[in-house]
Parts: C-alpha cells; sequence; structure tokens
C-alpha cells in the first residue's frame, strides 16, 4: 500500500499568515513615513497676521481712500481764478474771485493792488501804482499777500474838453492828439471773494498838461490822461487806516 499523500493545507495557511504580516508591516511603515513626512512640511495655515480674508466688523469703514482736509478751501464762484501773476488780480474787477489771495479780515495790515480802465477798453484794466513807502503796499512777486483789489471805472459822460498836443511818432511824422480829461469811481473789493467792501469815492483824471509820452488810439486820435496818483494814495490812506 503507497504512503498517503501529505496535506498542503498548513503550508498554505501558513503562507497566508505571513502574507498579511507583511501587508500590515508594510501599512504601518507607510503611515509612519507619512506621520514623520508630515513633520517636515510647512504649515499650509495661513499666518495670524494677514488681513486678506479677514471680514470687517460691523460700522467699520475700510475705505483707504484719502479724506479731504476741513480747511482746503473749495470754490463757491463759476468763474473763481487762480492768479499766476500780479496782473490776474485784476480779474475781481470783473467780478472773478481770486483762490489764492489774502482773505481780508480787516483793514489793518491789508496790502491792496490797484486797477483802472478807459472809455475805449472798459473790460481791459491797467496797474495803478502806490508808493513802496505805504505799508498797504505790495511787490508784484507777493500778489498772493494782497486782500483787498481797488477797481476804478471811468464815469460815464465825464470826460472834459479834449487838449491838442502835437507830437512826432515813430516814423517822425507829425501828429495831433486829443488828451481827454475824466472822473474815475473807485471801488474796493475783498480779493479772495470779489465782495465789495467800500467805496473809495472819485478820483479825477487831470490833462491840463500833454504829456512827454502819450499812447494814443491811431483810429481815434484819442488819449485819456491817467488817474491821479495822488488822490488814488489818499483813498487807499483813509479807506485802509
Amino acid at each position: 500500500m503507497p504512503p498517503p499523500q501529505k496535506s498542503n493545507r498548513g503550508l498554505v495557511i501558513g503562507l497566508i499568515v505571513g502574507a498579511v504580516v507583511l501587508i500590515l508591516a508594510l501599512c504601518g511603515a507607510g503611515v509612519g513615513l507619512a506621520l514623520v513626512s508630515s513633520d517636515d512640511e510647512p504649515d499650509p495655515t495661513p499666518s495670524t497676521n494677514t488681513t486678506t480674508g479677514a471680514a470687517p466688523s460691523p460700522g467699520t469703514d475700510t475705505s483707504s481712500a484719502p479724506q479731504p482736509s476741513e480747511s482746503q478751501e473749495q470754490p463757491n464762484n463759476n468763474n473763481a481764478v487762480t492768479a499766476r501773476y500780479s496782473s490776474d488780480l485784476s480779474s475781481v474787477c470783473d467780478g472773478s474771485p481770486i483762490l489764492n489771495a489774502a482773505t481780508y479780515s480787516g483793514p489793518a495790515g491789508a496790502k491792496a493792488y490797484v486797477f483802472s480802465n478807459n472809455p475805449e477798453r472798459p473790460t481791459s484794466w491797467s496797474s495803478k501804482l502806490v508808493g513802496s513807502d505805504k505799508r498797504y503796499y505790495a511787490k508784484s512777486a507777493d500778489f498772493t499777500t494782497v486782500s483787498v483789489v481797488g477797481c476804478m471805472s471811468v464815469v460815464p459822460g465825464s470826460e472834459g474838453e479834449p487838449k491838442k498836443c502835437d507830437y512826432k511818432d515813430s516814423a517822425g511824422k507829425s501828429v495831433s492828439v486829443s488828451y481827454i480829461s475824466s472822473r474815475y469811481q473807485l471801488t474796493f473789493f475783498a480779493a479772495k471773494t470779489a465782495e465789495k467792501i467800500g467805496d473809495g469815492g472819485t478820483v479825477s483824471a487831470p490833462a491840463t498838461r500833454c504829456p512827454s509820452f502819450i499812447s494814443y488810439n491811431k483810429t481815434t486820435m484819442k488819449a485819456y490822461a491817467a488817474p491821479d496818483s495822488g488822490t488814488i494814495e489818499a483813498a487807499l490812506d483813509k479807506f485802509l487806516s
């Protein structure tokens, strides 16, 4: 009788158990490596000092736009202008406030400019000089310190009888010019607001003598006398005293 065959069942069971142990060992090693490697990875959680994801608290203004200063003066007149030169202050005589002029706070210490027109150019204003020794005098470079502007307009119908003055023109030709006297009304305005602040009375423009040099209209052959500087200063002295 042949010998009985040995069963392989035990061997199969042993192989299965060994495989399970090997799988568990490998799984445990994988988990261990993952845990160790996680210690070397940077923390993906955002730093607490970042503001990108922070929600504003109720009632909090998060706008970064600059707020206007309360001290900034804004124009309240469509005709307001910013002067670049001393002559620009003549715009006050046309009703335009000067944004960068000094604020008028009373006659004491006020600086003043005076301008006048003439009958042939009523909207053209020329500067009238005052003595540099006057406390209200301001250099042309210091126009932003001026708070008072005096405007002199020719009184309609005040022209006097023309005085004939003979000259040589630029070509050497003899010309006769009608030199005309008149009167001006002087009015004072606050430079920054163009508001009327006072009356300077009437200023005469005498034409008793023919001047050494004259500017005249070549079409009408007329020239108008300039307002008397002494009367202008007297009016300023009185108003700004």
